[in-house]
């Protein structure tokens, strides 16, 4: 064989910090070690598999192409590693949820995997859903659980679970008496909404077609809770996820509110590369998030 798993491992580190000496650093070797074990993996194919721009090294068609299968191979050769260290772990994890979907149900699902797979290390990033399908195509993520709807060629989207979105106000707001809202309830109230690039806005704007142009947005805001105390404080109305206001309901701290000509519905989607290797983590996950 005419090349070694260090050389892919620097050429893959390098191809994600777009330097080598924060390569090396990532894989404890010296800039020298680096810089040599990658020159000679282009050397000995007579290839390259960076265009370099100043100190920064920028992966080019060929090293894109040769990234994708190298990915796949090492994580092969990780998981074959932890095997004949330990016979009964399946390796580690890496996941990314969207907010709704990180802090009302991933934890539970993370628990039980742990509880499933002991010894298993699981590390997750809670972002939106423009963020987490970007880690995933970086491979810095194996899977991702997301609320918006994506269509990339590299990215495998399936469905996990139906999702529904509701309108919501405080008792107090001159709403919360209402029966059911028309379109110009909509028009007329003052919204608090989450980011352009989150699941949540992709469905509302969807939801509200027609009307966006038109609707009063005061106040975007990254985090569920903090629009639910906007809300709570009176500021405005909203629109959430069920799954993320239903104590708030029971305790009657919010209000829904019936939208019942908007279709409200959505689903929840797994996302992992199309090239990416299906480790027995990522299977057990998976499997694991369909079970629940």
């Amino acid at each position: 064989m005419r090349y070694t798993l260090r050389q892919l491992e620097v050429f893959l580190a390098t191809a994600h910090f777009e330097n080598v000496t924060r390569a090396a650093d990532s894989l404890a070797m010296s800039q020298s070690a680096a810089s040599g074990a990658l020159k000679d993996l282009e050397q000995q194919f007579n290839f390259q598999l960076f265009d370099r721009i100043g100190k920064r090294l920028r992966v080019n068609d060929q090293g894109r192409n040769l990234r994708q299968k190298a990915e796949a191979l090492m994580e092969q050769a990780r998981e074959l590693e932890m095997e004949m260290i330990n016979p009964q772990s399946i390796g580690d994890l890496n996941l990314g949820a969207t907010l709704t979907i990180g802090n009302y149900l991933a934890v539970d699902l993370v628990a039980e995997f742990m509880r499933q797979s002991p010894g298993a290390k699981v590390n997750m990033v809670v972002a939106n859903t423009a963020s987490i399908a970007m880690q995933v195509l970086n491979f810095d993520l194996d899977v991702g659980l997301v609320e918006g709807e994506l269509v990339n060629s590299d990215l495998d989207v399936s469905h996990w679970r139906n999702d529904e979105l509701v309108v919501f106000c405080s008792p107090n707001h001159p709403y919360a008496a209402k029966q059911s809202l028309a379109d110009a309830d909509l028009l007329a109230a003052e919204w608090i909404l989450r980011e352009t690039g989150s699941g949540t806005r992709q469905g509302f704007d969807r939801a509200m077609h027609g009307l966006l142009s038109s609707l009063w947005v005061k106040l975007e805001l990254q985090h569920t809770e903090a629009i639910k105390r906007a809300v709570e404080s009176g500021l405005g109305i909203s629109c959430l996820s069920r799954i993320s206001l239903e104590k708030a309901f029971e305790r009657g701290d919010l209000v829904p509110l019936p939208v019942p000509h908007r279709d409200l519905h959505r689903a929840f989607y797994f996302i992992l590369r199309k090239d990416k290797f299906r480790s027995a983590a990522i299977k057990r996950w998976l499997a694991l998030c369909r079970e629940q």
